[in-house]
Order: C-alpha cells, then structure tokens, then sequence
C-alpha cells in the first residue's frame, strides 16, 4: 500500500513540510559524553522534522484507507528481527523514513475524518504541543514536593473543568471533593471499586471480601468486570441487569434495588454499583438520581462512567445530565475523546478524597516525604490518589487546551458534531429502507437496514447487516463503521467526533452506505429469484 505523496522525507536529509524545502542533513559531530542525548540544537533540528511530519500526515491523512488491509505479521516481516548495535548513519531520518513508509500504511487512521467505528481520540494541536511540552520537561509529579507546580496545575485544571461541565460543587476542591487526572476510565472506575472495597471490609471484615457484590447493566463497558476481577470480586458476584429496548436499554432502579435485595437476603454484601452516561453500544442513558436512591440503603458506593458523553456536560442544554451526579460517590469523564485533550487524559472526581486516599496510600518512605516547605499545610499527594506511583503531568495538556480553546470554543467543538449526527439521524429516517435502533443522545447514530419480508425479513435481518457492515468498511476511500449487537439486534454504528470530520465526510458516508445497501439487496433478490 503506497503512502499519500503529502509526507514526504528525503532519501538523504529528512523531513519536507508541503513547501518542498529540504531539512539540512544529518550529521554526526561528536557530542561530549552526558549531553549528546539531550543536545538542544539536535533537539530543536529534529524536532522542527516532527512537527513538518505530523502536519503533512494530517494534510493528507484523507488519502490513506481508514482501515489498513493487511494481515498479521505484515510489519514483523519487513522489520529486522533485533535492534541495531550500533545507530546507522542519519539513524533519525531514516526512522521517519520506516513511519512513513511501513508503520502508517498499516494503521487505522483514528484522527481520520472517515473514522466513524470508534468514539473520538480527539486531537488538537493545543492537546498535541501540550503532551510535547510534558514530554520534553518529563517530570515525575507522584508527591507535591516532587513537583509543587504539576500537583497544583492539575488541582487547578480538574476544578476548571468540572465548573466548565457543571459538576456539583461538592465534587471539586473548591467544594470539598476533588479531583485528579488518569490515563483511561478503566483506571477511574478501578481506584473507585478498591476505595469502596476498602471502606466496606472496615465496616464488615476483611475475612467477608467474598461476600461482596458489584453491580452494573448489560450496557455496562467491559472495563468494568474487567477492574472487578483485579480488585478481587468473585466472577459470580458480579451482577449484570438486562436491560430492554423499551427502556432504551437504560438500567431499571426497580431491577438494581431488586438484584440488590435478593443478594442481602442471601447474606451478601452490595458493594459498588457502576451508572453510564453514554454507553459504548448506545449511549444509553442511566438514571443516575435513582440509581443513587436504590444504592443508598446498603451503603453502596456508586461511580458514574461518563466516559464519551460527560463531554456533553459542557454545553448548557445538556446540563440536566449532570444534576444526578452530586448523589454519586465519583465520577470520570475523558478530555481525550471530545474534548480535544489528546489520548491519554481521564478525568476522576471524588467527593470524599479521603476514602481514595485511605485505600490507595502509601507509607511515607523518608524519600517521599513533602519536606518542610509543606509543613502545616494540607497538600495533595497523586501517588495516594490512583494506582500508579510514576505518573504523568498530563494537567499541562489539558491546561493547554483549555487555556486556547476556552469553554466556548470546546461548545462550538462539541455542537458541531452534535448538528452533523443530527444531519445523518434525518437521512436515514428519510430512506425507508433504513431504520434508527436507538435514540440518538449526542454523536453516535445507531442503524440497520431493514430486511424485506421476501428476504426473510426478522430472520436474516441481522445476517444482512452484518455484511453491509462489512462491505461499507472494504471501501478503499472509507468510511470505517462498526457494530453492536443490542437486544439480539445487530446494528451499525456511526459516531461522529473527529476533529477533521466535516459534513461533506458524513454525507459522502451515508451515500457509500446507501450504495452497497442497493448492492447487496440487489444480489439478494437475484439469488432469492432462484431459488424461488
């Protein structure tokens, strides 16, 4: 598969930008040993070619297949099986070459404005120069004395942006609460189930951990099992409440309060319920108020996963999503899917910082020790707030992107998406061969085609959209979609959010939809023909 001609590198010197011009080539002048590894002037050359290759690929990131077509092993095959000894002449322009030519072609292109299979990764080059900027400093902000200044900005940031997502008070420092910044929800939702587990076994005994239960709905995201399992719930203990289309596949508080119920007169413990704001299938639209309401009797700990949709917070008109939260013990949303913040940037808020510190605190080695400039002072420690000890000083990112973007622009962001999702939900309602699955709450439209009777209808309807799916993602110039299977329907799924996507990409999707459609039915009908 040849790269697009837009990311040019010279066979000798390194990097054009689209103008043309050539990067000085290499050369390996001597460096005196402890400063060749962070010489400034290789910096700055080096780094002026990165920044001309990452803008040429998103100049002509609409020229590459959304979705490579390759086959395992493909890149294992053209790379040597060792690492080099020694570095080869022009080791870094020849580095770029391998990107482009080997690594990119074998991508799936996320910041594609085709890409519509995933919930955003969104970027921007606020979010991008941000992680360089925490890239090049590289500090380790675990401890406030390891760095006042990281631990403080991301204090800071976390209160602007839960203000900015209308998040209750009492969720955020200024009220109380406070907040911190992760890598992914998975981490999020992890810490909160081992700070739950441990006020829970405080209160009941540590001997009673395999009486605890954890609860969420069919709709729930994997991660969820998945921390359950490494925080030590038993596998049988984790409850799944089905949930109905008639609902839309949102979780009954009736069923959570009656799951909950049965297992206390069962002699086990409810230990933790996980709410979603935004399923990944659907999103699906927990009721967060009365989901707290049914948790509350049996002191259960409950953490709101709004993973993709709690960016929605951020613009007034959706602001009632948000008014269940303030009954939640914690809640996450991540930056990095619409909020422009780059991967990987999750935001967690707790309202009682306490009960995580309690759970994930370590013993004060003299090393570690805030020194005296903290003393009397009540500082905040990171490395008590989530799993890791090493962590990265991602506030600079997001500081960065709000700093440039402001909460009006990261609406306008968010609004634009919302209008062409709305702009794709009228086209398929518009063709009567088409139906919406679910109910459209931000940028994700869920479909299907509908299957004639003589086709069989009911029976072959989920068979059929399984391969138009498959043939809408064979096209070469996209678009790339993907799947959920709700209910025992499947169905596609088109979520709107790169940052490149303009209406002219959703349009160009669905015609490319419509056309295999006709195709496929088509072949259909001639086959049905007969065997009729």
């Amino acid at each position: 598969m040849a790269p697009p001609s837009h990311c040019p590198v010279d066979a000798n010197n390194g990097v054009h930008h689209n103008g043309g011009s050539a990067v000085p080539a290499e050369t390996e002048t001597p460096l005196p040993q402890g400063s060749q590894h962070l010489d400034t002037e290789e910096f700055r050359r080096q780094g002026h070619q990165v920044v001309d290759f990452i803008a040429d690929y998103y100049a002509s990131i609409g020229d590459y297949p959304v979705h490579p077509n390759v086959t395992p092993g493909f890149l294992r095959r053209q790379l040597p099986a060792e690492a080099p000894s020694r570095p080869e002449p022009g080791a870094f322009a020849a580095a770029l070459r391998d990107v482009r030519d080997l690594v990119l072609p074998g991508m799936t292109h996320w910041q594609s404005p085709r890409h519509f299979a995933h919930f955003p990764a969104s970027s921007s080059t606020a979010g991008a120069l941000g992680e360089a900027l925490a890239a090049g400093i590289n500090a380790v902000p675990f401890t406030w004395a390891a760095s006042p200044a990281a631990t403080e900005l991301e204090m800071v940031v976390v209160d602007w942006l839960g203000k900015a997502l209308h998040l209750p008070e009492p969720l955020l420092f200024c009220g109380g609460g406070g907040g911190t910044l992760l890598g992914t929800s998975c981490e999020a939702i992890l810490c909160a189930l081992v700070a739950a587990r441990e006020r829970k076994l405080a209160e009941i005994g540590s001997r009673r951990i395999g009486d605890l239960v954890v609860y969420c709905s069919d709709q729930t995201h994997f991660a969820f099992r998945k921390a359950a399992r490494i925080a030590g719930i038993h596998r049988d203990n984790c409850r799944e409440v089905a949930t109905r289309r008639a609902d839309a596949f949102a979780l009954s508080p009736a069923e959570l309060r009656a799951a909950m119920q049965r297992d206390v007169d069962a002699g086990l413990v409810p230990l933790f319920l996980c709410a979603t704001v935004g399923t990944t299938q659907t999103t699906a639209m927990d009721p967060v108020r009365d989901l707290c309401a049914a948790a509350a009797p049996h002191g259960a700990w409950v953490h709101v996963d709004a993973a993709y949709a709690g960016a929605a917070f951020i613009c007034p008109e959706f602001r009632h999503l948000a008014d269940g939260v303030g009954a939640a013990d914690s809640v996450s949303t991540n930056p990095h899917k619409w909020l422009l913040a780059n991967n990987d940037c999750c935001a967690m808020w707790v309202r009682r910082p306490a009960l995580l510190t309690a759970a994930l605190g370590t013993e004060q080695e003299y090393i570690l020790k805030a020194g005296a400039a903290a003393e009397g002072h009540d500082v905040v420690d990171y490395k008590d707030w989530s799993m890791a000890l090493t962590r990265r000083f991602r506030a600079l990112k997001l500081w960065l992107v709000l700093r440039c973007h402001g909460v009006e622009g990261l609406r306008d962001h968010v609004r634009g998406h919302l209008r062409m999702a709305a702009l794709l939900e009228e086209m398929v309602r518009a063709d009567a061969r088409f139906e919406v699955t679910a109910p459209r709450q931000f940028a994700l439209v869920c479909f299907r085609l509908r299957s004639p009777e003589k086709l069989g209808g009911e029976k072959t309807a989920n068979k059929l959209n399984r391969r138009l799916l498959e043939e809408v993602n064979a096209t070469s110039s996209g678009p790339y979609m993907s799947s959920a299977k709700v209910g025992g329907m499947y169905m596609l799924r088109c979520a709107i959010g790169s940052t490149l996507t303009e209406e002219r990409h959703v349009r160009e999707a669905w015609k490319v939809v419509q056309d295999r459609a006709a195709s496929l039915l088509r072949k259909m009908e001639i086959v049905y023909s007969v065997l009729a």
